[in-house]
């Protein structure tokens, strides 16, 4: 450890990635020593939500501490503009080595045109925090990275200095990851996908392509890679006399499920449980019954990233494959651990785990993601060990956000935040200091699609607050409303119950409450008319 050295971080984050599929949040099959480890020596959130369970606009709610409405990345396929404050931009200026590993998406990965941001940071001359880079809103795409072997990112992107991008999925990404095999191990680039796989007639998730056994070698997974290169980079920013914040960024366990090697059969479908909710007597809230309807009546289109309703052996390979990739994340997290604490930073870094939504994995029969807010989709886990600070082992129910990341970093930082974060500081929670940061939390869902037997596009809210869950849909008439207290797997519907009415009128005027205080005020005019 370098004296009166500024503090460095090192954020892992999964992708698609649910709080109780970890030993540390009580799971008791899924095997995860290392982060088990890392929660016991720093503090764990029992009750951390997305802003939105949707990627692209949740990552970008990390980046700025800022809601999906306000910072405009509302759904996947539209970027995060160039000229936004990141807080990742914020250490940078202040003297911090960037660099991110794994994946980003800020952006569009697909050939579909993004939908261009407007924001009031668009009209505004802001390049003394973010440099205009000539507007490139295609630094993500797919083809362009495989196409070629001489595309890279604008940077700072974001503001991260460096990238070793692996964008994408399953075991196929593209980005430097690609590249690098390309150069390396040509030979493996032919095993990859579908295609390739090794047979696994057994599974009915393979029949829908959304899992595969992969021909790609455990030690040259993308996993590995993103671990390998996160070494690398903690052993070059060692070495250096500023300090440092490296995100290390896992595409898995997110679908298709390719966990490699060991980690395909390392958990047995036959030995998995189906979730508390997959066979409970209950009515399900109207889109979940219009899914299961799809399903039964054979209409169900599932070999897309869209949610469907599953079946028993489906959720139970998800499941086993699901556990088998993040027991493999865990131990190459466990590798990058042991480089820190050989490096000796690890008492001046600040170790940060969560992800970005969850998955559904057979809760109610679902599978996948979508504008459903279960908890398994909303909750994520979230755990800081902060070298210098003691906090071993200690945990809160306090309702917290992914909105809280970034003031949480720059306040440890020392770092100034700037105008328009609506993310709160989470030091007094974690030191024991405050229950709790808000009474409240709201999440945000804007959808792209007519879906789930819907007249529209979904756009819903929901509002977590007094043990509660509730949420509401734009053209429905109903909507739902759960006692999470006696009712934590979201089972019985009390929208429409007589008893219920004065906690739905409470609950809908909160809810009304943080909107309007979530509605963007930055900037304001400079003049008044």
């Amino acid at each position: 450890m370098k004296p009166n050295r500024p503090v460095n971080f090192l954020l892992f984050i999964t992708d698609q990635h649910r709080a109780d599929h970890l030993g540390a949040y009580g799971n008791r099959v899924v095997a995860t020593p290392h982060l088990d480890k890392l929660a016991a020596g720093g503090w764990r959130a029992g009750n951390m939500h997305v802003a939105t369970p949707i990627c692209m606009p949740n990552r970008a709610s990390l980046m700025t501490g800022r809601y999906p409405s306000t910072h405009g990345a509302r759904h996947n396929g539209i970027a995060l503009s160039l000229r936004s404050r990141t807080f990742v931009d914020m250490l940078r200026l202040a003297g911090w080595r960037t660099g991110v590993v794994g994946k980003l998406h800020l952006q569009n990965m697909t050939d579909i045109p993004p939908s261009w941001p407007v924001r009031a940071e668009d009209r505004l001359a802001l390049e003394a925090v973010t440099p205009d880079t000539s507007g490139r809103y295609d630094q993500e795409n797919r083809r362009a990275w495989l196409e070629r072997d001489d595309y890279d990112l604008s940077y700072p992107y974001y503001g991260f200095q460096q990238a070793d991008l692996v964008d994408d999925h399953s075991d196929q990404p593209h980005g430097h990851y690609r590249y690098w095999l390309r150069r390396n191990h040509p030979e493996v680039e032919s095993l990859i996908g579908f295609e390739a796989a090794i047979a696994t007639p057994e599974y009915e998730l393979t029949r829908i392509r959304q899992a595969w056994r992969t021909r790609v070698p455990e030690e040259l997974y993308p996993t590995a890679y993103i671990a390998d290169r996160t070494i690398e980079k903690l052993q070059e920013y060692g070495r250096g006399d500023s300090p440092f914040f490296l995100q290390c960024s896992f595409p898995d366990p997110h679908h298709p499920f390719t966990p490699p090697g060991r980690y395909w059969d390392m958990y047995r479908p036959e030995e998995m449980e189906l979730p508390e909710s997959f066979h409970a007597g209950h009515s399900p809230a109207p889109h979940v019954a219009w899914l299961r309807e799809q399903r039964d009546s054979g209409k169900a289109v599932r070999n897309t990233p869209a949610i469907f309703a599953c079946n028993e052996r489906e959720t139970r390979e998800a499941l086993a494959l699901n556990y088998g990739s993040i027991s493999n994340i865990d131990h190459h997290i466990g590798r990058v651990l042991e480089a820190l604490e050989q490096s000796g930073q690890a008492e001046n870094t600040l170790v940060i785990f969560t992800s970005d939504h969850g998955d559904y994995l057979g809760d109610h029969q679902l599978m996948l993601k979508g504008p459903i807010h279960y908890r398994g989709l909303t909750r994520v886990p979230f755990i800081w060990r902060d070298g210098a600070r003691t906090t071993g082992g200690s945990a809160s129910d306090a309702l917290v956000s992914t909105i809280d990341i970034a003031p949480s970093i720059l306040a440890r930082a020392g770092v100034q935040p700037y105008n328009g974060m609506q993310g709160h500081d989470l030091a007094a929670v974690m030191s024991g200091q405050a229950a709790g940061v808000r009474d409240a939390l709201m999440i945000e869902e804007e959808g792209q699609r007519v879906i789930l037997g819907f007249d529209r596009r979904i756009r819903c809210r929901t509002l977590l607050a007094e043990n509660h869950r509730l949420t509401i849909y734009d053209g429905a008439g109903w909507g739902e409303l759960y006692d999470l207290r006696h009712d934590p797997h979201e089972l019985q519907n009390l929208w429409d119950e007589p008893q219920s009415a004065q906690v739905r009128a409470r609950l809908l005027e909160a809810l009304s409450r943080e909107m309007l205080s979530n509605i963007d005020t930055s900037p304001y005019p400079t003049a008044l008319a």
